[in-house]
Order: C-alpha cells, then sequence, then structure tokens
C-alpha cells in the first residue's frame, strides 16, 4: 500500500524539542519505542521528507521547494522526526541543515528498509527526485558562476584567504606513514619538519653549522627527527637503511654531484626512491658566485646519466616551468628509484 492513502498516528510523541538542536527524546523500550518509530512513519509527508535527507543534507527552503509545500508544514514535521530521533541538524549561518541521523537505532533502521521497499515506484517520489536533481544542480551552478568569474586570479584568491602550505600538506598525505626518509642538505629543516609529521623518522644532514642550528629550533619537539652535520658526499647513515631521500637545491653545491648521488643510492634500500631538485643549466655565473654555487646548474639527460651511474634504474627527469615572480634559473627534478642488487651486478 502505498503512502498516498491517508495514515493513522499511532502513538503520542514526547514533549521534548528536537530538530534545530539536533537532540532527541529519550529511548523508550519495547512496544512504546515501536509505536513511536511506527508512528513517525504513518504520514506520506514524512517519508517524502525521509526519503530526500536519506542521501542529502537540505535546508527548509530547499525541502519547501522540492516539496512543494508551505514552510510552516515542512517545519512541523522536521519537528515531528527530529524528536523521534530521525533527523540530526546543524546550524549553517542563520540556517538549520537536515539530515538523516546516521545513528538510528537498529529497530527504525529495519522499518526504513522497509518503507523504502514499499514505496519503490511511488510517483511522487520520483517527481520529488526530479525537482531535488534540479535544486542540486542550481547549487553547482552557483560554484561554476565563481569559478567562472575567479578563474584568471584563483592562486593568487586561494593563497590569500587560505595560505600556500595546505596543498603540500594534502600531497605530504599521500606519502606512506611508515617511511625511513632522508632529507640531505636539509637546510633551514623546512622540508624536514613537514615531512615529520607524516611519515615515521626523519633523517636530516647538512655541512653547515648555522643551517642546522637554525633547523634544530624549527622541528624541536619533533621526536621522530634525526639532525646530523656531515658532508653530502660521506653520509652518517647505514647502507640501505632508508626508504627514501631527498635532494632539494643541494647538488649545485657540491664540487662531486655523482659522489653525493652514489652515497644517496647507497643509503637507500633497493626500490626506495630519490626525488632530486635543481637548476637547469644555466650561464650566470655571476648568480652563481652570489648564491656560493658551485655548478651552473644540471642539463635533465646529464643529471639522467649523473644517477644511472650511482646505481638508480633510468630516472625521470623534467624540467618546471618557472613560477610568476621567480627571479633565478628556471628548475628541474628528477624521480630515480634504487636499482635492485641483481640489476647493479
Amino acid at each position: 500500500m502505498y503512502p498516498s492513502i491517508r495514515m493513522e498516528r499511532l502513538s503520542t510523541r514526547a514533549a521534548v524539542r528536537g530538530g534545530q538542536g539536533g537532540r532527541r527524546s529519550p529511548r523508550r523500550p519495547g512496544v512504546a519505542g515501536l509505536l513511536g518509530v511506527l508512528g513517525s512513519l504513518a504520514d506520506a509527508t514524512r517519508l517524502r521528507l525521509l526519503t530526500l535527507l536519506d542521501r542529502h543534507e537540505l535546508g527548509v527552503v530547499e525541502l519547501c521547494d522540492v516539496l512543494r509545500l508551505p514552510q510552516s508544514t515542512v517545519s512541523r514535521h522536521l519537528k515531528v522526526l527530529s524528536e523521534e530521533g530521525w533527523l540530526a541538524a546543524r546550524r549553517d549561518g542563520t540556517a538549520h541543515l537536515y539530515r538523516m541521523d546516521e545513528g538510528l537505532e537498529p529497530a527504525a533502521r529495519r522499518l526504513w528498509r522497509v518503507a523504502r521497499a514499499e514505496t519503490e515506484g511511488w510517483a511522487t517520489l520520483e517527481q520529488d527526485a526530479l525537482r531535488l536533481a534540479r535544486r542540486l544542480a542550481a547549487r553547482r551552478e552557483d560554484a561554476d558562476a565563481f569559478f567562472a568569474g575567479a578563474a584568471g586570479e584563483w592562486e593568487k584568491l586561494r593563497s590569500e584567504l587560505y595560505g600556500a602550505a595546505f596543498a603540500g600538506e594534502a600531497l605530504l598525505a599521500l606519502v606512506p606513514r611508515d617511511l625511513v626518509v632522508a632529507d640531505l642538505g636539509c637546510g633551514t629543516g623546512d622540508l624536514t619538519a613537514r615531512l615529520a609529521r607524516h611519515v615515521r623518522r626523519v633523517v636530516a644532514v647538512d655541512r653547515s653549522a648555522a643551517m642546522l642550528k637554525a633547523a634544530r629550533r624549527r622541528v624541536e619537539g619533533l621526536a621522530n627527527v634525526e639532525l646530523h652535520r656531515a658532508d653530502l658526499e660521506l653520509l652518517p647513515l647505514e647502507g640501505a637503511s632508508c626508504d627514501a631521500a631527498l635532494l632539494v637545491l643541494a647538488l649545485t653545491y657540491v664540487p662531486d654531484p655523482e659522489r653525493v648521488l652514489s652515497e644517496a643510492a647507497r643509503i637507500l634500500r633497493p626500490g626506495g626512491v630519490l626525488a632530486v631538485a635543481d637548476l637547469v643549466r644555466h650561464d650566470d655565473d655571476d648568480f652563481r658566485r652570489r648564491m656560493g654555487q658551485a655548478s651552473l646548474g644540471f642539463d635533465p639527460p646529464a643529471l639522467a646519466g649523473l644517477l644511472a651511474r650511482a646505481g638508480f634504474d633510468p630516472p625521470r627527469c623534467e624540467t618546471l616551468p618557472p613560477e610568476p615572480g621567480a627571479r633565478g634559473p628556471a628548475l628541474l627534478v628528477a624521480r630515480a628509484v634504487r636499482a635492485a642488487p641483481s640489476a647493479l651486478a
């Protein structure tokens, strides 16, 4: 029997305020509880509301539009459903958004499954679904209109509103948490500190006492960070002790890049990954001297050759598009996997 037929209420509801505050009536045991649940379902409008709110979070204005009912009627039925524990609500500015409560009692959940099955194919629900689709499309159109106007300045606007760190943090959240990572040429420890929140351990190495002093301040309180002062050509780490390693703006400062890459390969376990970011080869020797660098950067094919000779599988090397406002030479990034022992034989 479809709920277009008028249904009779089976119980008197407790006069406990619900809905807007997100509170429920006290649980009623046995038959009283069963009658309360049945009573809250014994109305076609409430069945329509529950069908909508089972899958979507909606406000009163949206529900009035979809159901084609006045606000007083919709609010009255929302209050009943909230008091009987069917709905949860939260404030959104001056309005309230409703959804079916995820913590429904088992008896209510079983009865709702029956109600959904029995109302399958009810034309009224199909009409509601069409109007809901239109309403949800309007939400998307609002977002589309915003981005159409903001696209040209989105990166700047996003940075002004939310800062710049969140994008990197989102990417770091993809990193497996059980990794041991070596930050080679860690400088002041920016990447070390960011990595430490996402992996098991970070081993950071730099030959500059001043840089390590700044790094020590930055990683204070992070128990999973080790700092070492050492040359990158002679790392104070056991062989095959790390899962991944970073060389970020470090290779241009060493006189023997191939030896540094060989040391990076030594400390990595077979299958471990080395990430390199550094300068694309340029001809600005004044820049090199001002920055205290030992070389003018690297051509991607030349860096790939160095990595292969150091014991890595064929790497991926690519230049990066210069960022707006960047005044230094262009950069490249390389990803190389430590070759398995059989491949090195």
